[in-house]
């Protein structure tokens, strides 16, 4: 399973919500490449980068912190936040991110997402279901939709989709533990779907849970800053 921190980003600076409210904002870190450099020191492979500032603004804005990570690492970074148009994933993919989260626009305007897949391979597209009770929400988590996280999948696995980030919004910087049960019946559902979790990690007890599950990754983002999580115990995780 690939340990996958997450840099996440409003005006430049490393930050992190709770539960998706910009309101409740703390800064870890004004050098977001500082955090990226010395999750690659420790043997770090992979990084979610999320433009925060972005997602809000329908548009990608702090493209130059996913150009400067790029840049400075070999990180295998998937950008996500903003992403909205064939201009914006271009860029993106041009700014050296690997990977590209598709959240809001995959329930917006699913043909631009699937012309996506067919452009750039299944490799290079992940989809961003973000849940409410089972339910997907989008912009930010700020509207509820009625489509089920299961229908959401079926549509895009149907289209050839290979990966999901999984987020719980309920669960998200609470440090309260993951939805076991939603991976559960996600992988019952969709075997051979590479399936990332994210939202409520807040210990190496979680991970390994998640590990013996037969998740494909785990993004931790609170834990990690808040020292629940130490580098140190995740070292049996890198490869």
């Amino acid at each position: 399973m690939f340990i996958i921190p997450a840099i996440d980003i409003i005006d430049g600076k490393c930050v992190r919500l709770t539960q998706g409210d910009y309101a409740q904002k703390k800064i870890y870190n004004e050098q977001p490449l500082e955090v990226a450099k010395k999750l690659e020191d420790f043997g770090i492979k992979r990084l979610h980068l999320v433009d925060l500032d972005g997602a809000k603004q329908k548009k990608i804005v702090n493209i130059n912190v996913l150009q400067s990570i790029a840049a400075h690492t070999s990180l295998h970074i998937d950008f996500g936040g903003g992403i909205q148009s064939d201009y914006d994933i271009e860029l993106a993919f041009n700014s050296g991110a690997r990977q590209v989260t598709a959240g809001s626009i995959a329930i917006k305007n699913p043909t631009l997402v699937e012309s996506w897949i067919n452009q750039y391979g299944h490799e290079k597209i992940i989809l961003g279901a973000d849940t409410r009770m089972g339910t997907i929400a989008i912009s930010g988590w700020q509207e509820n939709t009625e489509t089920s996280v299961f229908e959401l999948l079926q549509q895009y696995i149907s289209k050839g989709l290979h990966y999901c980030i999984c987020t719980d919004v309920t669960k998200d910087g609470l440090l309260q533990g993951p939805s076991f049960d939603l991976y559960s019946q996600i992988l019952q559902r969709f075997p051979k779907l590479k399936l990332i979790a994210s939202g409520g990690v807040s210990s190496i007890e979680d991970v390994e849970k998640l590990n013996d599950m037969g998740l494909y990754g785990v993004i931790i983002g609170k834990a990690f800053y808040e020292g629940k999580i130490k580098l140190q115990e995740l070292s049996k995780f890198l490869h």
